[in-house]
């Protein structure tokens, strides 16, 4: 960053004008990963102290932002990886981190916090004053009226307990099935859905590039969930794995009435999602989403939160737009596709203009699915939803999906998936090179539609 021969009172004047643009963005972000306020308070003045100490290394101003979250985000982690170690979690790297399902796959939010406040209240308050408030023993014993010795044998089994919740919480959350996040009901409680439709192995499919130019498309689909959010739409998709082709995961979805969220009209739905190989647990998710002439979006989820129903809302930051918001402001995805010629693709090279977060039509192909062939523009999104994950979603004539596939940058996650690059755990999957990083296939989606 070119610094003015004015001096440091320049240099501060810069960081202190920059840092009061986003001070707001910082203090949301760290306050609702810190549950804590006084710790949370702490991280801040953490974070502006590194931010000041490390903004002559910032070459961009522009970029000041992203920049300094990203400081925020790093002392949120250290945070967390302390309390993390305290509670004695032997996985240095599963710190601050649970997996949860979002618009499109998978998606990070505060792993310790949330496993702590999913324990029962005893167990949760034991927690919290001795490894966030840090208080001795002794005065923890004063402050609740209780022996020393049953202060020790409360924290054991406290510990004992969030780790055993911890581990749960871990396995569940493969493909984003959060411990807690989610309303898991029994067939007999919620009833049953006919999931049998869809097929238990993928059917093959050929995708051939054409030399027709691509075709403008109006894409009403929710983002990731491949329903059109109007009164009387239903849809089946299902999750193969690949290279086995294999349904893992399979989804009923409909739209069941009209709703409001602080004002703004849009509709309710409900998913309901199971394992294709054991249909004896329903998980029940519901939205409201909004459809407009322009743009399709999210504008609340509600999720089961340690027997809480939360409701979760455009206006809860990150919070909510961390998995389901997109674009400024959460104004949702553009509805009317057209290519932008921002993303270019040569067979599985794919080059962008240096950035994430963007999406554009990328050329028409002939996709063959089931005996059957479509016209079909691709549309390739490129981290718009998780950063280090990219997707193909092939679009016909209708703006309906009929086939989508996500791909895994080589390192996305792999400490949670067996610690090997993607390329090695799963050779025989098709590549993208996007800007000279490899991504991996991991899973197709199909719907009903073009069954």
């Amino acid at each position: 960053m070119m610094r003015s021969a004015c001096g440091k009172e320049v240099w501060v004047s810069e960081f202190e004008k920059l840092l009061g643009q986003v001070r707001i963005s910082v203090e949301r972000f760290v306050r609702y990963k810190i549950a804590d306020r006084a710790d949370a308070e702490d991280v801040l003045q953490e974070v502006y102290l590194a931010a000041y100490q490390k903004f002559a290394q910032l070459k961009n101003p522009d970029s000041f932002k992203a920049w300094i979250l990203s400081i925020a985000r790093n002392k949120c982690n250290d945070y967390f990886r302390a309390k993390a170690a305290c509670l004695e979690i032997s996985m240095e790297d599963l710190t601050e981190l649970r997996e949860e399902e979002g618009r499109q796959g998978k998606c990070d939010f505060a792993f310790v916090r949330e496993n702590v406040e999913a324990l029962q209240d005893k167990d949760k308050e034991i927690l919290i004053l001795y490894f966030w408030k840090e208080l001795p023993q002794a005065e923890i014993a004063s402050r609740l009226g209780i022996p020393l010795g049953t202060v020790k044998s409360r924290l054991y089994t406290a510990k004992e307990r969030f780790r055993e919740q911890y581990e749960a919480s871990r396995k569940a959350g493969n493909r984003g099935i959060a411990g807690n996040g989610t309303d898991r009901r029994t067939e007999s409680e919620k009833g049953w859905m006919n999931m049998k439709r869809l097929p238990e192995y993928m059917p093959e499919y050929k995708i051939e590039k054409t030399d027709k130019e691509p075709f403008a498309v109006k894409w009403e689909e929710l983002m990731g969930w491949f329903l059109v959010p109007k009164i009387g739409e239903r849809i089946s998709w299902g999750m193969y794995d690949q290279p086995s082709g294999k349904c893992d995961h399979v989804y009923d979805m409909e739209v069941i009435g009209r709703a409001k969220v602080h004002g703004i009209e849009g509709v309710e739905l409900t998913a309901r999602e199971a394992s294709y190989s054991n249909k004896k647990e329903v998980i029940n998710r519901t939205f409201v989403a909004q459809l407009t002439d322009t743009h399709c979006r999210y504008l609340a989820t509600i999720r089961n939160d340690n027997g809480v129903r939360n409701f979760i809302t455009f206006l809860d930051g990150e919070e909510f737009m961390e998995c389901w918001g997109y674009g400024e402001d959460n104004v949702g995805n553009e509805t009317d596709l057209a290519p932008k010629g921002i993303i270019r693709r040569e067979g599985n090279i794919v080059t962008t203009p240096g950035k994430d977060f963007v999406l554009d039509v990328v050329g028409r192909y002939d996709v063959t699915i089931a005996g059957k062939t479509y016209d079909t523009v691709c549309v390739l999104d490129i981290s718009t939803y998780n950063n280090g994950v990219v997707s193909e979603q092939f679009l016909d004539q209708n703006g309906r999906t009929i086939l989508w596939r996500r791909f895994n940058r080589d390192d996305w996650h792999i400490e949670h998936y067996g610690g090997k690059p993607w390329s090695e755990q799963l050779p025989e999957n098709d590549r993208l090179i996007v800007d000279g990083v490899t991504y991996v296939q991991w899973y197709d989606c199909i719907t009903d539609y073009v069954l």
